[in-house]
């Protein structure tokens, strides 16, 4: 049996006009104060410009996922470089 294909439509981009593919992304989030990264979240990429767009059952999806506060405490933590930028 062949695997189900992607048949979501994302339509172009708003910026660019180049059309969106689907991708699986690392989309990052402030909450109250700590950077949460979600990986493999399903979203539609502008390879041209890099603007990124989720399904609105994806959106609901990820609201709930950050509004559960016992799983992002309970998540494997990374460490990441702060630069200053200096002018």
């Amino acid at each position: 049996m062949k695997p189900q294909q992607n048949t979501y439509d994302y339509g172009e981009c708003e910026i660019c006009d180049s059309p969106l593919q689907e991708r699986r992304i690392k989309q990052d989030f402030w909450i109250r104060g700590e950077l949460v990264v979600v990986d493999q979240v399903v979203a539609g990429v502008c390879l041209q410009c890099g603007a990124k767009v989720v399904r609105a059952d994806i959106g609901r999806q990820l609201a709930a996922l950050l509004g559960n506060t016992e799983r992002i405490a309970s998540a494997p933590r990374m460490s990441v470089p702060v630069v200053a930028f200096d002018e």
